[in-house]
């Protein structure tokens, strides 16, 4: 009788499967200073020069700037550096990755009438716009005394455990729908709790048999109410977070000249994400009245997806030194897929003597597609260029981050999600300042740029501060530029989004050498 009530509940739950969060959201909504060498060297302030490859990513009117065809491709070594402090303990770690991240042409086409357009280029790049690849770990002993507790002041759970998040995914939920039935087995318990309850129901499985959770009426499968058996005290933990994978985009760009004076440009954008994130807590504790005193929580997920945008430029020349940008982004519409594998031991004495509770139910979760409708933006750009010796260039962009959306908007979990989003998150500024000095054929460049917090309370996600310097060399048709480029921010980040929400403060400072060859065509 569970097995047809599992299937009929299933069919009207299809949509809140997983759990998605703002996180997840805001790490799709984002992007990073890619593309090539003199593009980065300038921090990205490329918005009313054009005559590069990746400017064609800031503004689609950049490839009519050239004035023959063009090609590029860069090269970058990322580093990811971390200092991360969670309570009394302070970690650091480093990772290194080798990979294009740009490539692209564009092809220009002279109209040799009479004709005010007086050419039109179309173009194709990729741009890797995010890097995924970090790894951090938090290490301390959480000493938050915070419980949580029921209405009747019985205390159900300390909130500085893992147990708190067992807890709260528990509470509330009928006995039978969270345990095995008799002769079902944990894997097969685990994976129709999750295809018909979804993601919630299943924490909440993985918390009531390993121990971690009691049941006030353990013969009673209508109970609802739990307690944890960890007593209240201080808690070891060891937490590791590593992840890999990128985003990026290939743009099909067409531009035109008009007259003089005027650029134009358009681009179709062909968005894809491949992002793996493994995480890992190891807890511990010798509190007095627990009955489980070790855990070990690893999760993995995999996400893949793939998105549309457009792009509206135009680029003026006010003066033969002056020149003008503005270049709209329209949303990214995202298809997303997400896949998830969990692990969870414990030692306890529940029975009495100390024990080993392995659940390994060794299932793939497969959710449902969901789409992710990140925010638009609108780029403002200001150049002075000093004929053939130099350029100062700026670039303002504004994104509001509140408008980013999950869809369906009518599923009861995305629209609890897109209201938290709606009141957290803020609109951000950023800013991008560029030069470059020739002395003949060598180029002297540097750049600084400053992005606000997507946030309201701007500590979740702090302010981005970074810098670049870097170096050309032309030899006529073929350019190689090489450039340093660093950018760092802080981050106060929850080790789980429910129960153990106490924030690992991460200190992140990316670092960049990026490598150029770029030739007329």
């Amino acid at each position: 009788m569970k097995k047809l009530n599992l299937l009929f509940i299933g069919m009207l739950s299809v949509c809140s499967l997983s759990a998605q969060d703002i996180t997840d959201a805001l790490r799709y909504s984002q992007s990073e200073i890619q593309g090539t060498a003199r593009f980065r060297a300038l921090s990205g302030a490329f918005g009313a020069l054009g005559g590069d490859m990746s400017a064609v990513s800031i503004n689609p009117a950049s490839s009519a700037v050239f004035s023959q065809s063009h090609a590029s491709f860069s090269f970058s070594n990322v580093d990811t550096s971390n200092d991360t402090q969670y309570f009394n303990g302070l970690t650091s770690s480093n990772i290194s990755n080798f990979d294009i991240n740009q490539g692209g042409a564009a092809f220009v086409f002279e109209n040799r009438s009479n004709s005010p357009w007086r050419k039109f280029s179309i173009g194709i790049a990729y741009d890797r716009t995010n890097n995924y690849d970090d790894n951090w770990s938090a290490v301390g002993t959480n000493t938050n005394d915070d419980v949580f507790i029921h209405d009747n002041d019985v205390i159900r759970s300390p909130a500085n455990s893992i147990a708190g998040y067992f807890f709260l995914n528990a509470n509330g939920k009928r006995l039978d729908q969270i345990s095995t039935l008799p002769g079902e087995s944990i894997a097969d318990a685990y994976s129709d709790i999750g295809n018909v309850y979804g993601f919630g129901h299943q924490q909440a499985f993985l918390g009531f048999e390993s121990f971690i959770l009691e049941a006030d009426d353990i013969d009673d499968d209508s109970n609802t109410l739990y307690s944890s058996n960890l007593a209240s005290g201080n808690f070891l933990h060891d937490y590791s977070y590593v992840s890999t994978g990128y985003n990026g985009k290939i743009s099909f760009n067409l531009a035109t000249q008009y007259e003089d004076n005027l650029y134009l440009g358009l681009n179709l954008n062909s968005h894809f994400i491949d992002y793996q994130k493994s995480t890992q807590l190891f807890e511990r504790n010798s509190n007095s009245g627990s009955l489980v005193k070790n855990i070990d929580f690893k999760n993995n997920l995999s996400t893949t997806g793939n998105g549309f945008s457009f792009q509206l430029g135009g680029i003026i020349k006010l003066s033969p030194e002056f020149r003008l940008g503005v270049a709209f982004d329209s949303p990214t519409w995202y298809t997303i897929t997400e896949e998830t594998t969990q692990y969870l031991s414990t030692v306890h004495s529940y029975f009495g003597p100390t024990e080993t509770k392995v659940i390994n139910p060794q299932t793939v979760n497969v959710y449902p597609q969901y789409k992710l409708q990140t925010p638009s933006k609108l780029t403002g750009s200001l150049a002075y260029v000093f004929g053939t010796q130099g350029l100062l260039s700026f670039d303002y962009s504004r994104k509001n981050y509140s408008n980013t959306k999950f869809k369906p908007t009518s599923d009861p979990f995305f629209a609890d999600q897109n209201a938290a989003m709606s009141n957290i998150l803020t609109d951000a500024s950023t800013y991008r300042l560029g030069g470059e000095y020739k002395i003949k054929q060598l180029s002297l460049r540097g750049g600084y740029r400053f992005e606000e917090s997507p946030y309201k309370d701007g500590v979740t996600v702090g302010d981005l501060s970074g810098y670049s310097v870097g170096i050309g060399y032309s030899f006529g048709n073929t350019k190689l530029d090489v450039t340093y480029d660093q950018a760092s921010r802080t981050n106060e980040t929850p080790l789980y989004n429910v129960g153990l929400t106490d924030a690992a403060v991460i200190d992140r400072t990316n670092s960049n050498v990026t490598l150029s060859l770029s030739f007329n065509i």
